[in-house]
């Protein structure tokens, strides 16, 4: 049975505030991870902690991080350093939230796609727990716009997957810029020879904690389709035909397969957009946005999209192909299944990648039962979104814009969906139906009095 948090034996007890706050945030019981590592953490021992994608690790660093934050201090007290821009929004946005019972606890994202001057303006203010990707980071230290040298603590978050994209040098000249008297906290999915090094150059005695790495069959339905190389494209939309998922990932291993892949779906009348490498940060932003609030139904993408999407559910994960390493494909499904959830995860792989699969798992392939497929189903999206040129800087809330829909426009509370709130910008879905009404009601009017300029996803 799982425990909850004020069962725990922990060093020192969670405050009552807190775990109000994380009863409030849907965290009534913990997940293996939050167990294992918690008391160590709390206890101020180095922690490496190996977990897979969406098993809750995030409060199992993201709570030892906002007890320690003193805000009397103006000052860096901790740091997460991830592989992307995505998942340094997401920790942060989830740092906000368990760190909302204390009062005054600033935490800033720093990392890439993003103008500097605002950054080193937030930093000027000071700052309690700084999110950021290790390049950006790096910049800022150089810069000396950020000092670490009084950091307290500092995880590591995907370790494997920013020594994967090449993070190393990076990750260790921050860790030499902070005082050798502190606490590292290291999360891994896997754990190749370079996360290792790291843990040992860097890391003081710690303590190693596992999580159930491979995904539990009662969760995670997984399948192996074999499939001619020229009926490949012509399977994935079969294979959409017969489950019908409501959100799907597809993994191709070349931007050039993504591209093609999605310009194949749509053509077939399915809502995909594609995510890879090549597109503009606002772009991968505004992709992710819309598989979120359900605007589209399927994200074709390159590894780039296997960690730190902030998704709660996607409901299956296609791999068009097999990945190039076993770990890839531990990290491709980990987008579904999350937290206990049930998801699919589907391998299209043709006669020559089926000798390689053996690595991968013990599970046999299977060829796609055809009579099985209804032909005319096209997964389409239920909403659209609406851009907003306004957002956080212009006092912009999302009840403003709520209100605005329902009490001006005339919209019902249940055609409006998901509103994303940015700094200078501002994102609402709505269903397909009411959409023309929704938008040019926006155009027309005004938000909190003020006009705002409105543009279609």
């Amino acid at each position: 049975m799982k425990q909850k948090f004020e069962t725990l034996d922990l060093p020192a007890a969670l405050p009552e505030a807190l775990i109000e706050t994380l009863h409030e945030l849907g965290f009534t019981t913990m997940t293996e991870i939050q167990e294992k590592s918690l008391p160590v953490a709390l206890s101020g021992k180095d922690v490496i902690a190996q977990a897979k994608t969406g098993s809750g690790k995030t409060a199992a660093f993201g709570i030892p991080l906002v007890m320690k934050g003193d805000v009397t201090k103006r000052i860096p007290q901790g740091i997460v350093l991830c592989p992307t821009r995505e998942l340094a929004e997401q920790v942060a946005k989830a740092l906000r939230q368990f760190g909302r019972w204390k009062k005054n606890l600033k935490i800033l994202t720093l990392s890439g796609g993003m103008p500097m001057r605002p950054q080193m303006s937030s930093l000027e203010h000071g700052a309690h727990i700084v999110v950021g990707t290790p390049g950006r980071i790096l910049d800022h230290l150089s810069k000396q716009t950020l000092r670490l040298d009084k950091t307290e603590i500092v995880v590591l978050d995907e370790a494997d997957r920013m020594l994967d994209m090449g993070f190393h040098e990076d990750i260790e000249k921050i860790l030499s810029r902070m005082p050798r008297e502190r606490q590292t906290l290291l999360f891994s999915a896997t754990f190749p020879p370079e996360t290792e090094a790291i843990a040992q150059r860097f890391m003081k005695e710690p303590v190693r904690v596992e999580a159930e790495s491979e995904h539990a069959p009662e969760v995670i339905e997984e399948r192996f389709f074999e499939v001619s190389e020229e009926g490949q494209e012509e399977a994935l939309v079969k294979v959409l035909q017969v489950y019908r998922p409501e959100s799907a990932i597809v993994f191709a291993n070349t931007k050039a397969e993504v591209m093609d892949l999605t310009d194949f779906l749509r053509d077939a009348g399915f809502s995909a957009l594609d995510l890879h490498g090549d597109l503009e940060q606002y772009e991968r932003t505004e992709t992710l946005l819309q598989f979120a609030n359900r605007s589209i139904r399927i994200v074709v993408a390159t590894d780039v999209a296997a960690r730190g999407l902030d998704i709660d559910s996607v409901e299956m994960v296609v791999n068009y192909g097999l990945p190039r390493k076993k770990e890839d494909y531990i990290h491709r499904t980990g987008r579904t299944g999350r937290v206990g959830k049930c998801g699919k995860a589907v391998t299209l792989l043709t006669s020559a990648q089926k000798r390689k699969l053996s690595e991968f798992t013990a599970l046999p392939t299977e060829f796609l039962d055809m009579k099985a497929v209804d032909e005319t189903v096209q997964l389409k999206a239920a909403m659209k979104t609406i851009a907003i040129r306004g957002g956080k800087k212009n006092k912009l809330r999302a009840g403003d814009i709520l209100g605005t829909l329902c009490k001006e426009i005339g919209l019902s509370k249940e055609a409006v969906g998901k509103i994303d709130i940015f700094d200078f910008d501002a994102y609402v879905a709505v269903e397909k139906g009411v959409f023309r009404k929704a938008r040019e009601g926006l155009q027309r009017g005004k938000i909190k009095n003020r006009k705002f300029k409105v543009r279609e996803l």
